[in-house]
């Protein structure tokens, strides 16, 4: 069987001076190339998320209309083709394998809610590629690394979370996420213990 990394969202607008950037998204960027770079025997594959909003219309409510409040309405980010929404330039995509764009028209946390640039699900080429271990990386923790975890973990697979590699909007929300990932099966550990 075969282990994957999901990289979820490492990009300009979730990182410091986006859009809705949180503080440690470009040390996220670094780390997870460090960690690719240092031990590239470790996966099998590697997907990477990115929001990819559609730019003439409110993306099912994602964006909001008025103020934003914060859980269910956004400012406007991660438009598809801009700078926003490009990967963080510390991240090395030359090792991310399968790239995944989600959010095209409505809201969507979890990478499953994605489509692979082939046109495959997420859970397609995991169940292509055999995997039945993944750990989950990336930005941000009390969302889209909740929700794709989450997602593994529904998907019948083996979730670690690695504690360095993530970023949250909040310390609460971010704690509270860990929390409910630890008590739905996720392992919760730091790269280096993985």
């Amino acid at each position: 069987m075969a282990t994957a990394l999901f990289i979820i969202d490492v990009q300009n607008d979730f990182t410091e001076g986006g859009a809705l950037g949180v503080t440690g998204g470009a040390g996220v960027a670094a780390g997870v190339t460090r960690l690719l770079r240092e031990h590239p025997e470790r996966y099998d594959v590697v997907f990477a998320s990115r929001d990819w909003h559609d730019a003439h219309n409110d993306n099912g409510g994602h964006f909001a209309s008025a103020e934003p409040n914060f859980v269910d309405t956004w400012p406007v980010h991660c438009v598809a083709g801009t700078e926003g929404a490009a990967y963080h330039p510390d991240l090395d995509t030359s090792l991310i394998d399968i790239h995944v764009r989600k959010g095209q028209g409505k809201p969507a946390y979890s990478i499953f809610d994605g489509i692979a640039d082939t046109g495959e699900s997420v859970e397609n080429a995991l169940d292509r590629l055999g995997v039945d271990a993944i750990d989950v990386v990336g930005i941000a923790t009390d969302y889209c690394v909740l929700a794709s975890a989450l997602g593994a973990l529904d998907a019948g697979r083996e979730v670690r979370v690695l504690t360095d590699l993530i970023a949250g909007v909040a310390p609460d929300s971010s704690a509270a996420a860990l929390d409910r990932l630890r008590g739905a099966g996720a392992d919760l550990v730091s790269s280096e213990a993985a």
